[in-house]
């Protein structure tokens, strides 16, 4: 039998999930030799020994990785013999090209909950306990190979005990970069508002943290990716007081139960939602309400489905008692980044938090949480960030390397560097300065982990964007990108497919090339082009922006058209109480003063929910939509008259007839509910007749669904079922968000395309 060596390199999610480890187990149970140390683009290993020994040991390692690991290439060359003495584990080699993975911030894993909470255990109730399979990763991460002296847990020096488990490839702790205990580790501490630590006898900060929740305070908490606010979620008066002090007047906010068995006691949970729960992400999910919900009226005030999370750092699980319920929301004032460095949110955070438990490690890289529901069984994301940023998107093909800047609202950017496509963290709205500096940060931080020097830069058409002026400030070639055709871009390019499509682009607003708002598209699109085969008819946005703060102002201007002059006179909830103003506004949309033309699908929604009386005007994006399938839900909706015109070769949506039909509806008293559920039906009838016209003229089968707008799973799923009754493949976002979250991605894909 021969004796042969081998050298073995692999990419992927390799770093910090106890590869190494278990690379050098793997090699002593074949009883080969060798070594493995981490480079700049992965891991590196050389093994020898007997060829069926060697044979045994590599396809071990593609079989049996660790349960975080993700293993994209693995490539094995012969080489001479070294007549090595055993197996090592070596330093990490540095000084190469950084393309190494970095593994998302990770849920405490079972072994570490069970040591947390033994009392004869060293690290009994300690907030920072970790192993190879769990904790923080990107968050304190700061340039790769992924070190701790690359990490912000490098000021921490371990005790001789945490350094022999770190130094022992046998223990689950080697080279857990966030490796610690009470004696070496970081610690909370709890502060009262003026900064005065507090020292409870008896008990440790976050036992008393939780007695003061049980009081009815507001806690400031740093945790993994920045601050939450927290308040008991059974206390009415609490909830009310972190809303009022927060300025948040309807927007839901989200929990964390201290169990499974307390977010089943409150909400439905399917076997995926359960799994998602569970995982080792830890997101937010939205759930339906169960009978037995009794939670504060005021967490998700009307809304039948709240925002639920499990604990996913150690601290929660020695702040909660498995039966609490606790309000759990981001760290900061409304439309600001959130709070993650200790000044600031001591700053930020003081006209709302009590009292703040604060920890002495750095967060390098700040991550909301993610927030997921359920579609079809499968994950559907509206937020994402913590838990799966930095894992990239697989492209089909090797791009050149694009940054791509995303949207001004729900704002993401996007790195692409070879066949992935790195999307970063949820960044906030761009309209606030605070979000807008730590974006230009995170772009910045984010090339260099990747080592990606940008050829390209990808923007979006609207010139008044923050992310388009400080795209096209910047020294590279820019690639203008329409918004709409971004969105279809970014579902073709998760499922891989290079087109053409039919791409059915609903949102509030983008700017499109003819100088109006589209948001009403159906496009014939692949990842270079697009053209526009149909959209909604244009309504007048009178007063901009203001226009979709107050939904009202679109639907006079819609009885205007429909019913003259004599609008005023229908005896209809919105004419008996117009708003103060509404003649000036009229008379300005008359004129076209401030008043664009948008195709907004997302308007049209803002115009029924106001017509029917639902919402005026609104406290957060997008709140009239949300409002209006509320409206829908225990009603079966029918298809009221629509038409579909043909204009300068596309179809056009006329909704016109539609809403005549409502108004007539109204006044013969139809509930509003029924009538809120017969526009989501026939919105969903007119999309589906115009996409089958559109597949009949181009042969086109396949149909990708993106934009904010598809958050409304009432019509998303009435159009997927009428579409399904034909022959179609329906796409839907499956690892970025369909609202502008997931816009970069698009944007950065067609870019590359177009540069390559």
């Amino acid at each position: 039998m021969a004796y042969e060596a081998v050298r073995i390199h692999i990419t992927g999610v390799v770093q910090g999930v106890g590869f190494r480890p278990y690379v050098y187990n793997l090699a002593m149970r074949h009883k080969v030799s060798g070594w493995v140390a981490n480079d700049g683009s992965g891991v590196e290993l050389v093994a020898e020994g007997w060829q069926a020994a060697v044979d045994g040991f590599v396809a071990a390692i593609r079989q049996q990785a660790p349960p975080l690991a993700v293993i994209e290439s693995l490539t094995v060359t012969p080489c001479e013999p070294g007549n090595y003495a055993g197996f090592q584990i070596r330093t990490s080699v540095t000084g190469q090209a950084k393309t190494a993975l970095i593994s998302p911030d990770v849920a405490t894993c079972a072994h570490c909950r069970g040591e947390l909470l033994e009392p004869t255990d060293r690290r009994y109730r300690y907030p920072f306990i970790n192993c190879t399979n769990c904790g923080p990763r990107y968050t304190i991460i700061q340039d790769i190979p992924y070190d701790r002296r690359k990490t912000t847990m490098r000021e921490f020096a371990m005790c001789p005990a945490c350094q022999a488990e770190y130094d022992d490839p046998a223990s689950r702790r080697f080279h857990a970069q966030p490796n610690a205990c009470p004696v070496c580790g970081p610690a909370y501490v709890l502060l009262d508002r003026e900064g005065r630590e507090l020292k409870p006898q008896g008990q440790d900060p976050p036992a008393m943290a939780a007695r003061l929740i049980a009081q009815g305070s507001i806690l400031a908490i740093k945790g993994l990716g920045g601050y939450h606010l927290a308040v008991n979620a059974r206390d009415e008066a609490a909830v009310a007081h972190l809303r009022q002090r927060k300025v948040r007047e309807d927007k839901p906010f989200a929990v964390m139960a201290g169990s499974l068995a307390a977010i089943q006691k409150h909400c439905l949970a399917s076997a995926a939602e359960v799994e998602l729960l569970t995982s080792a992400a830890g997101p937010i999910v939205l759930l339906a309400k169960g009978a037995c919900y009794d939670l504060a009226s005021s967490i998700a005030p009307g809304n039948p489905y709240i925002g639920v999370m499990l604990p996913y750092a150690p601290v929660h699980y020695l702040l909660l008692k498995a039966e609490d319920v606790w309000v759990m929301t981001s760290g900061n004032l409304a439309d600001e980044p959130i709070a993650y460095q200790d000044e600031d949110a001591r700053r930020r955070l003081s006209a709302i938090a009590d009292y703040y438990l604060i920890h002495n490690r750095a967060i390098h890289c700040r991550a909301d949480d993610s927030v997921i529901r359920i579609v079809q069984d499968k994950p559907y994301f509206i937020r994402r960030s913590r838990g799966y940023v930095p894992a990239p998107v697989n492209l089909s093909r090797e791009l050149p390397a694009v940054l791509a800047v995303g949207a001004e609202l729900k704002n993401t950017f996007c790195l692409i560097r070879g066949r992935q496509a790195f999307l970063s963290s949820h960044t906030g709205d761009l309209e606030n300065l605070p979000t807008y500096q730590s974006y230009l940060a995170a772009i910045e931080h984010l090339k260099n982990l990747l080592a990606v020097t940008p050829e390209v830069v990808a923007y979006d058409l609207h010139p008044e964007y923050l992310s388009t002026k400080y795209a096209v400030a910047l020294a590279l070639p820019g690639v203008p990108v329409q918004h709409h055709h971004a969105h279809i871009a970014a579902v073709m390019a998760e499922h891989h497919l290079t087109g053409p499509v039919i791409g059915l682009a609903f949102d509030g607003t983008g700017y499109g090339p003819d100088g109006s708002l589209w948001g009403g598209e159906f496009l014939v699109a692949d990842l270079r082009q697009y053209r526009r085969a149909g959209h909604l008819a244009y309504m007048p946005l009178p007063g901009g922006a203001k226009a979709i703060r107050e939904p009202w102002r679109l639907a006079v201007c819609l009885l205007k058209e429909l019913y003259g002059q004599d609008f005023a006179a229908l005896d209809i909830p919105l004419t008996r109480n117009l708003p103060p103003g509404w003649e000036l506004v009229l008379a300005a949309a008359e004129k076209g003063i401030n008043t664009p033309q948008t195709s907004g699908a997302g308007r049209l929604f803002d115009a029924v929910a106001a017509l029917l009386g639902i919402r005026l005007q609104i406290n957060y994006e997008g709140q009239a939509a949300v409002e209006l399938e509320l409206a829908a839900r225990g009603f079966r909706g029918q298809v009221l008259p629509y038409a579909i015109q043909e204009s300068n070769g596309l179809l056009v949506f006329d909704y016109k007839p539609l809403v005549m039909t409502i108004c007539q509806g109204i006044r013969r008293g139809i509930a509003c509910g029924q009538l809120a559920a017969d526009f989501h039906t026939t919105l969903a009838a007119a999309t589906c007749e115009i996409t089958l016209r559109i597949s009949r003229v181009t042969g086109l089968k396949s149909v990708a669904l993106s934009g904010g707008v598809f958050q409304n799973i009432t019509l998303l799923t009435q159009i997927i079922g009428m579409l399904g009754q034909y022959d179609f493949s329906l796409y839907l976002h499956r690892q970025s968000p369909p609202n502008d979250g997931g816009l970069a991605l698009g944007q950065a894909v067609i870019a590359g395309e177009r540069s390559n």
